[in-house]
């Protein structure tokens, strides 16, 4: 008898594959994953601690405490939320509640590979638009748009270039967008950015029915461990996703930990101002160094290397892995020049720079 097979179009993907392991004893530096650098708020890990007792009984299915602390932060309706398992689930729950087999799902040429996984999953086709110069391209997106379009994804900040589109690019791109057509933006690391062009997208949220804004605590509050995303949706869209995403996905440790963190502003204050003092001096060393940065808002940094051999970001990557740091090679993103790293402590970047110049020289 025949073995059971896939659907083919799922037989044809490669699966996920983060580098979070090192082929060496001893100490680690995990920059491969856009982790936060100075780890959770001691806030946090308190109410962690405290809630675990309580982890025989089932979350509620939609945290209020928590919508009501970030409705409180943000200035956000509370009743327009829904969380999940990361923002990787909610993800997962747009493709499956608005695409039917051959609807077209349209993303940027160095987004996050997420989209197109998770709309080829749901039996989507993903469309590229592609960058300009590493740049989203508003323009290009609107090109692509056709009949059978469902779905556009905006990572705003990028991930993984680390470049982000201001309020009236994503404004421009929501108002020529088609009303049928679902605009999802990706404001995952929104903590970090300091420009005064820049919005989350929540305005766009409140005064349109095709705009959802995602976010998450994994990357500026520290908590990737514990894997909770949110959205701020039209009702409709809220309701869709509940119908398909799983009824517990926010678990009671993550959501006791996360009213913590939202709360601890002392917190967010020095996480982003350990970003702003380390990241642009991280950058500025690497490009004394020879090597090209992309610009970047965010707590990570798209390093190009040389092409020549002995020095590619290839060779780089598994140089610095035999010697415990752990970073992204973008070839399954088509930049096989770049590699990407997570900014860290003080002492890891030293490190790293120190590192990377002995590659470099060797």
């Amino acid at each position: 008898m025949p073995a059971p097979t896939p659907r083919p179009t799922i037989a044809a993907m490669v699966r996920y594959q983060p580098n979070l392991s090192a082929p060496t004893a001893g100490r680690i530096i995990r920059l491969s994953a856009n982790e936060g650098a100075l780890g959770p708020s001691p806030k946090a890990m308190q109410a962690l601690a405290e809630v675990a007792a309580q982890v025989h009984h089932y979350p509620e299915e939609e945290p209020k405490a928590l919508a009501e602390a970030i409705g409180q932060t943000y200035g956000l309706d509370p009743a327009r939320m829904v969380f999940g398992c990361g923002s990787d689930e909610l993800i997962q729950a747009l493709c499956q509640a608005y695409i039917d087999p051959g609807d077209e799902v349209i993303h940027t040429e160095y987004g996050f590979i997420m989209y197109p996984m998770s709309a080829t999953v749901a039996g989507g086709v993903p469309v590229s638009a592609p960058d300009i110069d590493y740049r989203v391209s508003v323009d290009a997106i609107l090109e692509r748009v056709t009949k059978r379009t469902r779905i556009v994804f905006l990572a705003n900040p990028n991930n993984p270039t680390g470049s982000y589109l201001a309020r009236s690019e994503v404004a421009r791109l929501q108002r020529e967008l088609p009303e049928n057509v679902l605009l999802v933006i990706d404001a995952a690391y929104a903590e970090f950015v300091s420009r005064n062009d820049y919005s989350d997208g929540s305005e766009l949220v409140e005064a349109s029915e095709n705009v959802i804004m995602l976010r998450t605590f994994s990357k500026l509050y520290a908590m990737a461990g514990l894997r909770l995303g949110w959205g701020y949706g039209p009702q409709d869209v809220i309701n869709a996703m509940h119908v398909v995403k799983q009824p517990f996905g926010a678990n009671r440790g993550a959501v006791a930990a996360a009213i913590a963190a939202i709360g601890d502003k002392e917190f967010v204050e020095r996480s982003v101002a350990h970003n702003e003092t380390w990241q642009p001096w991280t950058k500025a060393k690497f490009e004394a160094l020879g090597l090209k940065c992309l610009p970047s808002v965010t707590n990570f940094l798209m390093v190009r290397f040389p092409d020549e051999a002995g020095h590619t970001a290839t060779e780089a990557g598994a140089y610095l892995s035999e010697r415990g740091i752990l970073t992204r090679g973008m070839a399954g993103y088509g930049a096989p020049a770049f590699l990407r790293l997570s900014i860290g402590t003080e002492e890891e970047m030293r490190i790293v720079v120190d590192t990377v110049a002995e590659f470099l020289n060797q």
